[in-house]
């Protein structure tokens, strides 16, 4: 959920303070989550999240973030459509971090947690050997391991207790459902995903399984608490996220309206020259014989646990059929 700039970066900063001999963290030292606003490509549509920690004793202010990936890694694009993504963590001062969001206008949210001086100190030593050559990498994964698993994670694991949440949220909603929010239901883009995912999408999920997108974190955190009733948090200030709309004359179903209007149109022509203009069929059929050899490659030969046969991608040849019955029937 963010590109390899920022990660270039503050890799050198970084590096130095994890081969240097750091001192422990002083007892001012404040550890905290950010939750950073969608921004416009389809990738930041969900947001992102973050680990600050901040230090002024030690002078020492950095971001941690699960969210690093590399373009320029050889096959990339092969390894992203099966699914086999590595991404990292990565670290960058937080002036730096900041920056960028400030330049697209991305709202930055802070909690700062709630820890006790040795709490602090074990998720920075955990934050440290993570960010190690040889831990840095992980297999990515869209809604099981992502740069929101992985700090809700490591703190749960951290404080060594379970998180209770007063905020429900999306519990026992649908992932489709849950994604779609983000997308929006009228964008192409939610269009294309409905036609990749299969039945899986359609599982309700549980409490935690709703936390791979970091809104859903943030209000989790706002209100969660140890089992003693202890609250995770010191304090936060945050906001919903806003989502902006598809306008109806940019969304699918009016693409989907213009397409059953023109093949209706040249049904009637050919109806009233009594022949079938077999190009219509073989200009729309192929595009979609493209897509389902797409669902049959993600089903059977990728990672992706979402992808699969559904109903859904029956829209677009049943929509084809109603505008051909005006030729059809007679």
């Amino acid at each position: 959920m963010k590109t390899l700039r920022t990660y270039v970066l503050g890799l050198s900063l970084i590096v130095s303070l994890a081969l240097q001999a750091m001192p422990a963290l002083s007892e001012g030292a404040r550890l905290s989550l950010l939750t950073c606003a969608p921004g416009e490509e389809l990738y930041a549509r969900y947001g992102h999240t973050a680990i600050r920690v901040e230090d002024k004793a030690n002078n020492l202010d950095v971001v941690f973030n699960y969210g690093i990936f590399d373009f320029n890694t050889e096959h990339f694009y092969w390894k992203f459509v099966r699914g086999e993504t590595w991404y990292e963590l990565g670290a960058a001062p937080y002036y730096w971090f900041m920056r960028e969001y400030e330049l697209t206008n991305r709202p930055v949210y802070e909690q700062e947690l709630n820890l006790t001086s040795e709490q602090r100190q074990q998720l920075w030593d955990a934050l440290l050997t993570n960010f190690q050559p040889e831990n840095r990498k992980y297999l990515y994964n869209f809604v099981f391991d992502n740069c929101a698993t992985r700090p809700y994670y490591l703190i749960a694991r951290t404080l060594g207790d379970t998180l209770v949440s007063d905020y429900a949220g999306y519990t026992g909603v649908t992932y489709r459902t849950f994604i779609r929010h983000y997308t929006g239901a009228l964008s192409w883009e939610n269009a294309g995903i409905n036609l990749l995912f299969g039945p899986k999408a359609d599982q309700p999920m549980n409490n935690e399984q709703r936390l791979f997108l970091p809104e859903e974190l943030m209000f989790f955190m706002q209100s969660a608490h140890l089992s003693d009733g202890t609250p995770v948090l010191r304090e936060g200030r945050i906001a919903p996220f806003q989502i902006e709309t598809t306008p109806w004359y940019a969304s699918w179903p009016l693409g989907l309206a213009l397409y059953f209007v023109f093949v209706a149109l040249m049904s009637l022509y050919d109806r009233k020259r009594q022949h079938l203009s077999w190009w219509v069929e073989l200009v729309a059929g192929i595009p979609y014989l493209l897509l389902i050899l797409i669902v049959v490659f993600l089903t059977f030969f990728s990672c992706h646990p979402l992808v699969g046969f559904g109903w859904r991608l029956l829209i677009i040849p049943l929509t084809h059929l109603c505008a051909r019955l005006i030729y059809i029937v007679r």
